[in-house]
């Protein structure tokens, strides 16, 4: 039974009395309905679900509900025994997506106020996109990812008081002690090899078995991109959606990592734009993290991702690694010099960092150079750069350097993550074990290792 952080705010919300319905929005297989049907059982005495997707795919009750009598009718059909009152029976609409037009009942189902309602969807945005008649207003969409790197560490044992322990001390610049440091990352590259898929972290945590994730895995991945042009219509479009999916990890291991328009269809005229369609739906569908490039890293981010540069990375480190590694586990736990593991810190922190509700971003200049991960820093109302390395050569980084010289940036402080247990401040640039990235977290009133 994974804990998740997601828990807790379910129960609030459940508890709230909301005027809008929460949607959970997530790729499949994160634990979307497993988590809403835990909490939802506990708090409720009726618990009723309808999974949208199999509904549409089997009886399709629901593809003609278009009014809320119609879709009382036939919700009654499946569960009227439990449907009792709004204090005592929540309705778990899972994969609402199936059918846009419930997506637009949302704002009745409210007013009517007859149940306590929660949703989930695996391919929200592309489905609200295509909306006619968006509820808004009446929707609250909650992001939902794989077990971080903090809920890895609970599903193995390791207690919340330990891990507040080792923020305290990181939040300090102390590190930590040797053997503990050892333990950490010992934890943190079992996490690059299993990541934070469900499935995937219980078997691991049950059995040990590296075959047996590896699989789980491979199975995932296939769903992802079969999943990648579930709906879209054009076919020309779901090859290359398809195409694309299928890039993203060879792309990772060149140097630039960025994605090339030209190598998609093997047209030398192509241009990033004409794929835009192609990139949005496989970021909305939860399996691929887009890292916008921007030149001028000032705050907020949001108002300076204007460049038409894209890296993408997986939504899950686990899948990555067993593409690239399978069950060759040896050169990422024996942390091998020969086998560089760039690209998988990257995506493991670009995955933590999503998960802790920032925007991916990461600096591109031609003159000064590139930094892996720009943040916003909210305390500050500055943007922190992040370099990631998995090597030795932790303390070369130019264009870290180069970005620091720039005043007018007003840059208060820039992170390198390494696997070295010694924590020091040169520069303005603060050296920290790689696991720390756990202790980034977005919001000003959370502790943070921004300050």
């Amino acid at each position: 039974m994974l804990k998740r952080k997601i828990q807790s705010y379910l129960e609030s919300y459940l508890k709230s009395d909301s005027n809008k319905m929460l949607i959970v929005a997530g790729a499949r297989q994160v634990g979307k309905s497993y988590i809403i049907r835990r909490v939802g059982q506990r708090l409720f005495a009726n618990f009723v679900e309808i999974n949208m997707a199999e509904d549409c795919y089997g009886p399709r009750m629901f593809a003609n509900a278009k009014t809320v009598e119609d879709f009382y009718i036939n919700l009654s059909t499946i569960a009227g025994d439990r449907l009792k009152e709004k204090r005592n029976t929540l309705v778990f609409i899972d994969e609402i997506q199936a059918y846009d037009h419930l997506l637009s009942m949302v704002k009745f189902l409210k007013q009517d106020d007859r149940f306590t309602y929660i949703a989930s969807g695996s391919l929200l945005g592309i489905t609200l996109k295509e909306t006619p008649t968006l509820p808004v207003g009446s929707i609250t969409i909650k992001h939902m990812y794989p077990l971080d790197f903090e809920e890895f560490l609970w599903a193995n044992g390791v207690g919340e008081e330990a891990i507040a322990a080792m923020e305290t001390k990181i939040n300090g610049r102390e590190p930590l002690p040797e053997a503990l440091h050892k333990r950490m990352m010992d934890l943190f590259r079992k996490y690059l090899i299993v990541g934070g898929l469900p499935d995937a972290v219980n078997s691991f945590v049950e059995r040990k078995n590296i075959v047996e994730v590896r699989e789980i895995q491979r199975e995932i991945h296939h769903l992802y991109r079969v999943d990648a042009a579930r709906y879209e219509q054009e076919s020309q479009k779901k090859l290359k959606i398809q195409r694309i999916f299928e890039m993203i990890p060879s792309n990772l291991e060149n140097k630039k990592k960025r994605m090339v328009a030209a190598k998609i269809e093997g047209k030398r005229q192509a241009r990033m734009n004409d794929y835009a369609d192609e990139f949005e739906y496989l970021i909305h569908a939860g399996v691929a993290l887009q890292v916008q490039a921007i030149s001028q890293p000032s705050y907020p981010i949001v108002e300076n991702s204007g460049k038409n540069l894209l890296k993408l990375y997986p939504n899950d480190v686990g899948i990555f690694t067993g593409i690239l590694y399978e069950e060759q586990i040896r050169a990422i736990m024996n942390d091998e010099g020969s086998v560089n593991l760039g690209s998988v810190y990257e995506a493991v922190v670009a995955q933590e960092l999503a998960a802790h509700g920032f925007r991916l971003c990461y600096y591109d200049n031609k003159q000064k150079g590139e930094v892996d991960f720009l943040i916003d820093d909210i305390e500050h109302l500055a943007v922190t750069p992040i370099e990631v390395k998995s090597g030795k050569d932790y303390y070369i980084h130019s264009a870290l350097s180069n970005i620091l010289n720039v005043k007018e940036y007003g840059i208060r402080q820039a992170f390198v993550l390494s696997n070295e247990q010694q924590i020091r401040t040169e520069k303005g640039i603060t050296y920290l074990p790689v696991y720390g990235i756990m202790f980034f977290k977005r919001n000003a009133t959370d502790k943070l290792v921004l300050e």
